[in-house]
């Protein structure tokens, strides 16, 4: 039976993947398999898998040179990249959720391997390095940064997303007490004004109980006060 190559498989694949699947980097098929992983254990390898099913492409790629495969290069690297990030973060929510995590140091060594591969890549005098290059070197950074977190004590690794989810839930806080102050303010100045003193015809220390009055308008009767003067 005739057997496709990677590249045209992959290319098949990405033809017929739904539009959200290529945006968020994987086929639809991919998304399936992660669907069936829910351990992280289980994400971890299947994320691995992805990563050097690229890498497999990426070297196919760069056997030959043909007019448009630097933007196939491109956009493999910016989906490898991806998905070393996804295995960041697969480990990182499980570690900050207390969940086991075992895998770890196989996870490192393949990371190694294919960081390998990469810079071999980027030792390669091609004619078109330049339209790749900048993928090319994040994917590179991205590999090493990814090994060497995945080579650091689970405990301690573990106690790192601690301290980090503890900060960013501080600056959270912060972030959000300015606005919390700029509402009291607007509370105080909604603040309705103390009433006016009415004008009276009183005179100083005179109350309406000893103030002299008239039958007719119980007003102070102010011209009986002048007769009796």
């Amino acid at each position: 039976m005739l057997r496709f190559p990677l590249l045209a498989v992959f290319v098949a694949l990405l033809g017929t993947a739904p539009a959200v699947a290529q945006r968020d980097f994987l086929t639809a098929d991919e998304v399936d398999q992660l669907r069936e992983a829910q351990a992280p254990d289980d994400r971890l390898k299947v994320y691995v898998l992805f990563a050097r099913q690229r890498v497999d492409l990426l070297s196919q790629l760069f056997a030959k040179e043909k007019p448009g495969r630097s933007a196939l290069i491109h956009d493999t690297l910016d989906q490898y990249t991806k998905i070393i990030e996804a295995i960041d973060t697969v480990v990182d929510d499980a570690l900050a959720h207390k969940r086991p995590v075992t895998t770890l140091p196989q996870v490192a060594k393949q990371e190694r391997e294919l960081l390998g591969k990469l810079e071999k890549f980027a030792a390669l005098q091609a004619s078109d390095a330049e339209r790749y290059r900048f993928s090319l070197d994040q994917a590179i950074d991205t590999t090493k940064d990814s090994a060497d977190t995945s080579e650091v004590d689970v405990t301690e690794r573990a106690r790192e997303v601690e301290a980090n989810e503890k900060r960013i839930e501080k600056e959270r806080e912060a972030m959000s007490a300015p606005a919390k102050d700029d509402g009291k303010q607007a509370t105080a100045e909604k603040k309705p004004a103390a009433p006016k003193k009415k004008a009276t015809l009183l005179k100083k220390g005179e109350s309406l109980e000893n103030a002299p009055v008239t039958v007719e308008s119980g007003k102070p009767d102010k011209d009986k006060d002048k007769k009796k003067e």
